[in-house]
């Protein structure tokens, strides 16, 4: 629950940014990077990593940079609620590349939950609609967000399978993922450095108190919890980001908002108990 609350910190952090979206994921993994490395401590094995083991770390890397980039650019464009909890559809798209790819046949339950999350993210979509066209892209780069992290969590199961420990894997990650980030940044042409020293301290805490602090801790959690408990607990994300937005940035919710909220919530938790 503590990490799901630091996460769910993150848009907040982005919103408040003196830097543009792509430069703020960057610094929001480089800040983050010495942290986790001091964390891990010395590995026992110094080995380098096979080639299939050391393209998952890639694939892992590039998936959570793409997740940064595009979510951090749709927090600037959609209402904070909305971006949150369309990224967490997440899951479900990783439930459905185990259908198409693996031929992993999920529940009943599932599809009614997938129904149901589709259901909510088109009133999502309805409420940002009457908004503006830039929110309604906010919502698409949204559930882009979803494809890049489910891609990242299948990545990140497979290295865990083949043994990889949870603070490694997160600092080597990362680190990858910066290193992808700062390019991209650079030519976006965006703002890189804040102008003020509160600036700065904004880029730590979505470092320190969203990325190491409320990631380490779930993926800690992930490893001692059942599995239908977590499928709750983490959807306490989405709502704690929306009342953050309510409270520090005065973001009000519209009653069809909340409604498909509701719906959207729903929706993920039958189908993860659809698919456990």
């Amino acid at each position: 629950m503590v990490g799901a609350t630091c996460i769910a910190l993150s848009p907040i952090w982005v919103r408040v940014s003196e830097t543009g979206p792509t430069a703020s994921a960057f610094w929001r993994v480089a800040l983050a990077s010495p942290v986790l490395w001091l964390l891990q401590g010395v590995p026992r094995r110094t080995a380098l990593p096979s080639a299939p083991y050391a393209k998952l770390l890639l694939a892992a890397g590039i998936a959570f940079a793409g997740d940064l980039a595009v979510w951090h650019t749709s927090i600037k464009l959609t209402t904070v609620a909305n971006s949150t909890l369309l990224a967490n559809l997440a899951s479900i798209f990783v439930t459905l590349a185990a259908w198409l790819i693996w031929k992993q046949r999920p529940r009943a339950l599932f599809v009614i939950g997938l129904a149901t999350a589709l259901a909510g993210v088109g009133m999502l979509v309805e409420t940002s609609a009457r908004a503006s066209s830039g929110a309604l892209g906010g919502d698409a780069l949204g559930v882009v967000t979803a494809m890049f992290y489910a891609w990242y969590i299948l990545a990140v199961k497979q290295l865990r399978d083949r043994g990889a420990a949870t603070l490694r894997l997160m600092a080597v990650t990362t680190t990858i993922t910066a290193l992808l980030l700062l390019p991209v940044a650079l030519a976006s042409g965006e703002q890189m450095l804040p102008d003020t020293s509160l600036g700065w301290w904004k880029l730590v805490g979505l470092a320190l108190v969203s990325h190491a602090a409320g990631q380490g801790l779930i993926a800690y959690a992930l490893a001692h919890l059942p599995a239908a408990f977590s499928s709750v607990s983490l959807l306490f994300q989405p709502v704690m980001a929306a009342v953050f937005a309510w409270v520090l940035l005065g973001e009000p919710l519209a009653p069809m908002q909340i409604a498909g909220g509701i719906v959207v919530l729903a929706g993920i938790y039958l189908s993860r108990r659809g698919s456990d």
